[in-house]
């Protein structure tokens, strides 16, 4: 995959190499994100094995530091006549904040949308599955543009408990990708 571009940020693929600094990342932004997500600092080589058709991750890098922004998972992917995916993402300090994450974002949607043969993945639906109180995820989801679709009680399990979630989406046709 190509590394793209923004003007404070880059999105890439995870590799082995990044371990050290994404658990760093991860343990710096423990509290930040534990409310919300599971923390797991050491959980990237995990993940990179998952990597395939159903997953793919994307890093978004400062680019002026070269330090970690943050990790959007693009899971579930389901081809055919759906072409559908759901977004989950980690923020991580001292980025938080920033609009980084907001930029990394646009990039990894327009990834998302961009057609395979342009280096894209050819969806054509996005979903964002946030608790009802994480305001600064809702308000990413806003700002990239995705609508409120609904209210999903007991989605997911996290810290021991079924959690309920708001439903967020947006298809290919009302993505308005990043400017140059």
């Amino acid at each position: 995959m190509n590394d793209d571009g923004g003007v404070r940020v880059a999105i890439r693929a995870p590799r082995a190499a990044d371990a050290a600094p994404y658990a760093e990342a991860v343990r710096r932004s423990a509290d930040h994100i534990g409310r919300w997500n599971p923390v797991e600092p050491d959980g990237l080589t995990e993940l990179l094995e998952r990597q395939g058709q159903g997953l793919r991750t994307f890093l978004i890098e400062d680019t002026a530091s070269g330090g970690l922004v943050g990790k959007c998972n693009v899971a579930n992917i389901v081809m055919g006549r759906f072409c559908n995916a759901a977004l989950g993402y980690d923020s991580y300090l001292p980025f938080a904040g920033t609009g980084r994450m907001t930029e990394g974002m646009q990039l990894v949607v327009d990834r998302c949308f961009a057609p395979v043969e342009r280096g894209g993945l050819g969806l054509h639906r996005l979903e964002i599955n946030v608790q009802p109180d994480n305001v600064r995820s809702i308000a990413l989801a806003r700002r990239l543009g995705f609508r409120h679709e609904g209210f999903t009680p007991r989605m997911l399990f996290l810290s021991g408990a079924w959690r309920d979630h708001e439903r967020f989406a947006l298809t290919a046709e009302e993505w308005a990708p990043p400017g140059p």
